[in-house]
């Protein structure tokens, strides 16, 4: 399967801290074996899936979408503002 990152997701991906970048990476191998393990939105965002994890205390949302053989990573972030800023993307 290929992964693809978006520029904004790779931008914000470079600023996270150790933890939180090994956090990302074993979300990112659940979604490789398991793609559609994220929930499906409705309305807006129908075609995107998003993935919870934590890291520490914090829960982060991994926003991304699936087709057969490629996955796209659309955005990352905790949940405050983070439904308004991807449909703004």
């Amino acid at each position: 399967m290929k992964v693809v990152q978006t520029g904004s997701f790779r931008r914000k991906a470079k600023k996270l801290h150790a933890a939180e970048k090994t956090a990302l990476d074993r979300a990112v191998r659940k979604l490789v074996a398991s793609p559609e393990s994220g929930a499906l939105k409705k309305g807006d965002l129908a075609s995107i899936r998003v993935l919870k994890f934590k890291v520490k205390a914090q829960q982060y949302l991994l926003a991304y979408s699936y087709e057969p053989e490629l996955l796209t990573l659309l955005a990352i972030g905790a949940h405050e503002n983070f439904y308004r800023d991807i449909t703004k993307q």
